[in-house]
């Protein structure tokens, strides 16, 4: 077993290597103890150009100090009677919220860190040089920031022993050569700041930790309820669901040009659903079956559906989609031009190809928009999908409809193609599988939904008894196959042998 070390020996390590060639830096490999915790020095990159060499700053539970209710499940939680699962008064709840809090204090551990890195930088304890080959280069501190969602990181553990933060140093040189003085201050100066900051519950506003907790929390209890209220969505009012830009994940704000409008559910489709934290939330409830989205371009369909999507995630509070919550089943499903298809049952969607070619286990390297996307359905089913969320704009043309014209023109018995509008109901039916669809081009699915929502302005608005009242008065010679069972559906395992590792040992910190 490895000798731990100490701040002296680490002293005695720099000095003795300042001024050498950068691979001396590897004699720094093992641990050593500071006041408040452990430093392990893992991998050491091999010269100043290569990755960041990786570190862990251990802190023991007994000096970190969070309270024992800030990471242990919390017994307390009592989901909806409907709901079958094992009772919570005999201490059994579902798996994600028993991990919850662990996962929250985490998250927040996270943010913390990644702010007092980067005041550290601005404090100078890192920059220096220019980058020039002559010049000093490195001293960065990188924990990887987390984004707009909570979810189960290995940047930072949280176990009851100890608070684990894993993080990247860029090790500093002047060329090739060993800085060692400055490296003596990173260790000594910026990474104890960083670490006392952020991992210490006596050093954090506990108020804000507590929030963050609680709203997570909430967030993931909000989403186990669904089922017992026979949804699969929800979404809260005054929830902000567009995003600053193409390329940012952070809300939209208001400006002089243009206001920001909050989420409002339509009154017929409102709903109150409790939290845990002695509150509750009114939204939009999206009910099991068949949900269409419809109106007019940029009206806010797909900031409505893009929302969706990522419900299956918790978000930080602030970030205006938390309580927008999906059924954790919810794939997204688009046609993928020149993807691999190995081995997949397209049968129910695509069949009686020229030439007798099968599709009960159909392979391709390069399928089309219409087969890609029946792939990407199928292998959604086989993962155990519940809700399929489709956008007309990524999604193949002849996959979804195929209009009375064109029927005319070209026989059934000579397309290959069942669109998904005749396939929908029986997946509803006999895969208890529900679709919400954005569909501003064809009211083709009209007759076979159960709700249609117009979003107007970026307000949704029930529209489902008119869509019904024209589907009635129209007809789009739609051949429904009502009475076929929906089939085809399989189980496969990959096969190890298939895998290659093109990583090598190489661990990714998330």
């Amino acid at each position: 077993q490895q000798t731990v070390g100490s701040v002296y020996d680490l002293q005695d390590t720099l000095r003795s290597i300042d001024g050498k060639q950068y691979p001396h830096y590897k004699n720094l490999k093992g641990s050593y103890d500071f006041d408040a915790f452990r430093l392990y020095v893992d991998k050491i990159q091999s010269d100043a150009y290569a990755p960041p060499s990786r570190f862990r700053a251990r802190v023991p539970m007994s000096k970190a100090g969070f309270p024992k209710g800030s990471y242990s499940p919390n017994l307390e939680i009592k989901l909806p009677s409907k709901r079958k699962s094992p009772s919570t008064s005999q201490g059994v709840i579902p798996t994600s919220l028993s991990s919850i809090r662990k996962i929250a204090l985490a998250d927040f551990l996270s943010r913390i860190f990644v702010t007092h890195q980067d005041e550290a930088r601005r404090r100078g304890h890192q920059s220096r040089g220019g980058g020039g080959w002559h010049s000093e280069k490195g001293g960065t501190i990188v924990l990887l920031k987390p984004g707009q969602h909570v979810i189960q990181r290995t940047s930072v553990i949280v176990t009851p022993e100890y608070v684990e933060a894993r993080f990247t140093v860029a090790l500093p040189a002047r060329g090739r050569t060993v800085l060692g003085q400055w490296a003596y201050e990173i260790f000594t100066k910026s990474i104890p700041y960083i670490v006392e900051n952020s991992l210490l519950f006596s050093a954090i506003d506990s108020k804000e930790m507590w929030d963050h907790i609680h709203s997570i929390e909430d967030q993931e209890y909000l989403r186990e309820s669904l089922a017992s209220h026979d949804l699969v969505g929800f979404v809260r009012n005054g929830a902000i669901l567009p995003r600053e830009s193409g390329v940012s994940d952070l809300p939209m704000k208001s400006t002089r040009e243009s206001k920001v409008i909050a989420f409002e559910s339509p009154e017929s489709m409102k709903i109150t659903l409790p939290l845990i934290h002695g509150k509750s939330l009114t939204g939009m409830a999206i009910r099991k079956g068949i949900t269409m989205i419809v109106g007019g371009g940029f009206h806010g369909k797909s900031t409505l559906l893009q929302a969706l999507e990522v419900g299956v995630y918790n978000h930080v509070p602030g970030d205006g989609r938390e309580f927008v919550v999906m059924n954790r089943d919810a794939v997204k499903i688009r046609a993928e031009d020149g993807r691999a298809v190995n081995s997949v049952d397209i049968s129910p969607f695509i069949n009686n190809l020229p030439f007798g070619r099968k599709t009960s286990s159909f392979s391709t390297p390069d399928a089309s928009g219409s087969t890609s996307q029946a792939a990407n359905i199928m292998e959604a089913l086989e993962a155990g999908a519940k809700v399929l969320l489709l956008d007309e704009d990524t999604c193949a043309t002849n996959f979804m409809i195929r209009d009375a014209r064109m029927r005319m023109l070209v026989e059934d018995k000579k397309e290959p193609i069942t669109p998904f509008v005749n396939k929908i109901e029986s997946l509803s039916r006999d895969c208890n599988v529900s679709s919400i669809m954005v569909i501003g081009g064809s009211g083709a699915y009209f007759d076979v939904a159960d709700n249609v929502l117009m979003m107007d302005s970026y307000l949704p608005y029930d529209v489902t008894k008119k869509a019904k009242q024209i589907s009635r008065k129209t007809s789009t010679s739609k051949v429904t196959e009502t009475n076929t069972k929906f089939e085809g559906v399989s189980s496969r395992i990959p096969l190890t042998s298939s895998w290659r590792n093109l990583g090598g040992d190489r661990g990714k910190v998330l």
